[in-house]
Order: C-alpha cells, then sequence, then structure tokens
C-alpha cells in the first residue's frame, strides 16, 4: 500500500520526469591537443629544478642538498603529508611554514624557498656541519643541543645517512655529466 502511494504520488509529479530526455544528443568531439607530440612528462627529482636553483642562490646553498632533503622527505611529492603534520616537498610543520613565511605549504615554490632557508638557518647555526643541521631539520635543533650532536634516535640516524647517500650519488651522476 505505502509502495502504491509513492509510485502515485512520484508519477505525478513534475520533477519526476527524466531530465536527460530534454537534453540534445551527445556529439562526437575530436581531441585538439596531441598529447604525445606537444607535451613531455618531466619526472618528478627534475620537475622542481628552476625553483630549486634559485633557492640555492638566493641562500647560497648546494642545490643537491635541497633535492637530496625533498627526496628523503617526500619523495618529490608536493601534496605530502606526514603522521606528525609536516606538509609538502620540504615536510615543513606549520608553525615552521609560519615562522618562514610560507602562506601555502602545498604551492611548491612557497614550500622550497620555506625549507631551504631553515636548511639554511640550521646550516649557519651549525657552522656548516651537514650532518649536525640534517639532524636538526629532522629531529629539532633543541634534540641536537640535548645530546651535543645528532641525537641517538634510530630515525634521525638513518635520515642523515640517507640524504647523506643521495647527495653522494647526486654530485657523482653531476660529475659523470660533465
Amino acid at each position: 500500500m505505502r509502495t502504491a502511494v509513492l509510485a502515485a504520488a512520484m508519477s505525478s509529479a513534475p520533477l519526476a520526469r527524466p531530465v536527460v530526455a530534454i537534453l540534445p544528443p551527445a556529439q562526437k568531439v575530436k581531441p585538439q591537443v596531441d598529447v604525445s607530440t606537444e607535451f613531455v612528462a618531466v619526472p618528478a627529482n627534475e620537475a622542481y629544478d628552476d625553483i630549486v636553483q634559485e633557492a640555492a642562490t638566493l641562500y647560497d646553498m648546494d642545490a643537491n642538498l635541497i633535492h637530496a632533503v625533498m627526496q628523503a622527505e617526500s619523495a618529490f611529492h608536493p601534496y605530502a603529508v606526514s603522521r606528525a603534520g609536516a606538509e609538502g616537498l620540504m615536510q615543513l610543520m606549520p608553525e615552521l611554514s609560519d615562522e618562514m613565511g610560507v602562506g601555502d605549504a602545498f604551492d611548491p615554490r612557497e614550500n622550497i624557498m620555506g625549507g631551504a632557508r631553515y636548511l639554511k638557518r640550521l646550516l649557519d647555526y651549525h657552522n656548516g656541519n651537514i650532518d649536525l643541521a640534517l639532524a636538526s631539520y629532522n629531529a629539532g635543533p633543541g634534540n641536537v643541543e640535548r645530546y651535543g650532536g645528532v641525537p641517538p634516535f634510530r630515525e634521525t640516524r638513518n635520515y642523515v645517512k640517507t640524504i647523506k647517500h643521495i647527495l653522494a650519488a647526486r654530485k657523482r651522476r653531476a660529475a659523470d655529466a660533465d
């Protein structure tokens, strides 16, 4: 009985008729762009080269170091978010983003510039010691101070080791290319 009442009500409702019947038939659209000849995919590890080089020049840093941090932090994924809440290519925590003047942590340029600015600050603070700067980037400068060097955290020790391996490999590839 209830079903019959609902069916009767729907059949008399003006909006119950399908809207599709009113639309004109679809036309075949020819593609106007041939992707295979007009566009070339850029590998993720090269996609941000211009921004990285700009940051390296601005902050007087090795571009390979910025690339290595990006690879270890986000695998070049601009929308990466860690379990701790770090965001973007250089995995900046929201408070650090604010401190570094990053308005949108998912904007590759802003994130790279903010991350490079922070990394340069850490390198200067640790008198150019890459191990301590990377440990500070990962575990925080307070932990590096507390332990008088790279903290004994497995994650931080692996982080420093990984980035140094990536950095060495990038430098070898650059030397081989020359």
